[in-house]
């Protein structure tokens, strides 16, 4: 177990080095002089000059690389353009809010979409599991500005029952006290809802494809012909093989949630990373889209070793095939 344990983290960091690598390029392979974005038109050609040169955009390619290889190690993720502030202030100023965002979604969705699937194999063909199908295909299916347009038009703008967008209330008394709590949670409830809908889907048919591939195998008929109830057939031996695949998922899920979070985080005015990164984008500050791209890279790539280290934890056979 530590010596796959061990792959699997020497996998993760070469994975980081290409994401680095990678980002790196195509950020600079953007259109635009991002100085002549942050400064006023009329500053002098000098001064200009010399902002470049503070940067260090005016190295090489190669050079600007090693160094930002080299200040990346030491934590320095570079100072921001626009906000003239270094990087790593600027993300956790932001990454709280998201963390809260994505925490609390991949949590209800997994306790949610994991007990439904498994009804849903294990009721396979019935009228339940034909709706959750069908429920889960149009989830799958839905564009997310759309159903989060939808929902603030329906609960913020027309009903009035949620607050239409930011991260909470302006003029509020921030701290642990319990207005402040409840007004974060009204702001970010139509965010976790848009993402729910759209990702519960992906847990609920893993694990119905699960549960049906393991309540074919033979050791769960051989359990039954002891005669072993059917609740502890299913939740005791079926559940737990079944879970392979949801585990793994889960890493890949985390992933794209991040890209959904970017979509949703923006159309609802979310102080959190994904809008940090929409106005990265369209600022061409290339230091905070640097920055936020590897951090969330780093995330899913810990995660992802996670969930393959647990899936060897719940199947043996996967660390022994891997040797």
């Amino acid at each position: 177990m530590i010596n796959y344990v061990a792959r699997r983290i020497m996998k993760g960091l070469v994975t980081l080095f290409i994401t680095v690598t990678l980002t790196f390029l195509i950020v600079r392979l953007m259109p635009s002089d991002p100085v002549m974005l942050a400064v006023d038109s009329r500053i002098s050609q000098g001064h200009i000059d010399r902002l470049i040169a503070q940067y260090g955009l005016d190295k090489p390619l190669w050079e600007q690389y090693f160094l930002y290889l080299g200040n990346l190690l030491r934590g320095n993720m570079g100072i921001s353009f626009l906000q003239q502030r270094p990087v790593s202030v600027v993300l956790m100023e932001r990454l709280p809010w998201t963390l809260l965002l994505m925490v609390t979604t991949q949590v209800l969705t997994m306790c949610i979409g994991i007990p439904l699937g498994i009804y849903s194999g294990y009721k396979r063909g019935r009228p339940l599991d034909q709706a959750v199908n069908a429920i889960s295909i149009f989830g799958i299916s839905i564009f997310v500005p759309w159903l989060a347009f939808n929902l603030m038009s329906t609960f913020s703008v027309r009903f009035r029952i949620f607050p239409i967008g930011g991260a909470y209330s302006p003029g509020i008394t921030q701290g642990l006290n319990l207005a402040y709590i409840q007004n974060v949670i009204m702001h970010f409830t139509l965010p976790v809802i848009t993402l729910m809908l759209i990702y519960l889907a992906n847990y609920v048919l893993y694990t119905r494809v699960g549960i049906i591939d393991v309540m074919s195998e033979d050791y769960i008929r051989t359990a039954r012909a002891k005669g072993m109830g059917e609740n502890r057939v299913l939740w005791r031996h079926a559940a737990k093989n079944a879970m392979i695949p949801t585990v793994t998922s889960a890493g890949i899920m985390l992933g794209t949630m991040v890209g959904g979070a970017i979509l949703t985080e923006t159309v609802y005015a979310y102080p959190g990373v994904g809008r940090m990164i929409y106005q990265a984008v369209s600022q061409q500050d290339y230091p905070v889209l640097q920055g936020a791209f590897i951090m969330l890279a780093t995330s899913v790539i810990v995660i992802n070793i996670i969930t393959d280290v647990f899936c060897a934890y719940l199947d043996p056979r996967i660390r022994l095939e891997k040797r």
